[in-house]
């Protein structure tokens, strides 16, 4: 399998598709290609129609996406185990991680990730109520199961919600006591660990994802 992704740094989506991979030790090659340069674009329009990252080649199987890429290495190589057994909880995973990919517009675009960077945002009411709907599902989910993933075991739910606790953590986000908890297990885990260390190797930067300023 091959794993089309963009700078570590700054690429939210390349990110949770990545990091299924990592967490269930799946072997796959990385490819990563600097956002927004003509080589960015021309090695993925033989891949993608899209020519946006991430983008999963296995075998003659392209699939662009980060949900449906997730989707994919659940139903081929983890043989659906990536989303939880109970029926209830699958449910709302799966509600979850669909409000995470179409929704928090305002957050996304005056938190930009950016691993690197420490940085402080003055921030719309929009933002800030898009900060207080994540802390209450954290903080909802660690009442359920404290001190674990959302659901326990780490699911699909966690890969779409791994870069909000990064862009928490570059912009000083303060959380309640229970989002925090989730907070720091999602940046304590090996396979976030490993995608920080490949990000800091990084010298690219990418103008339009520089938002706030240094704190």
């Amino acid at each position: 399998m091959k794993l089309y992704i963009g700078n570590q740094n700054y690429s939210t989506w390349s990110l949770r598709a990545w990091v299924i991979f990592e967490q269930n030790q799946l072997p796959f090659e990385v490819v990563k290609l600097k956002l927004f340069t003509p080589e960015f674009y021309q090695t993925l329009e033989s891949v993608n129609p899209t020519k946006k990252v991430p983008t999963l080649v296995d075998d003659d199987i392209s699939i662009w996406d980060s949900l449906a890429i997730l989707e994919y290495i659940n139903d081929e190589y983890l043989s659906g185990s990536a989303w939880p057994t109970n029926k209830k909880d699958k449910a709302l995973a799966r509600a979850l991680s669909s409000e995470m990919h179409s929704g928090f517009m305002a957050l996304r675009n005056e938190m930009p990730m950016n691993c690197r960077a420490k940085r402080f945002v003055d921030l719309s009411e929009q933002a800030q109520n898009d900060i207080a709907r994540i802390d209450a599902i954290w903080s909802q989910q660690q009442e359920e199961y404290p001190e674990q993933w959302l659901f326990g075991d780490w699911s699909i739910a966690d890969a779409m919600f791994a870069p909000v606790a990064l862009r928490f953590e570059t912009y000083g986000i303060e959380l309640s006591k229970r989002a925090k908890a989730y907070q720091n297990k999602v940046l304590q885990s090996n396979a976030i660990r490993v995608w920080l260390k490949q990000a800091a190797m990084e010298s690219d930067i990418v103008e339009e994802d520089e938002a706030g300023v240094e704190r």
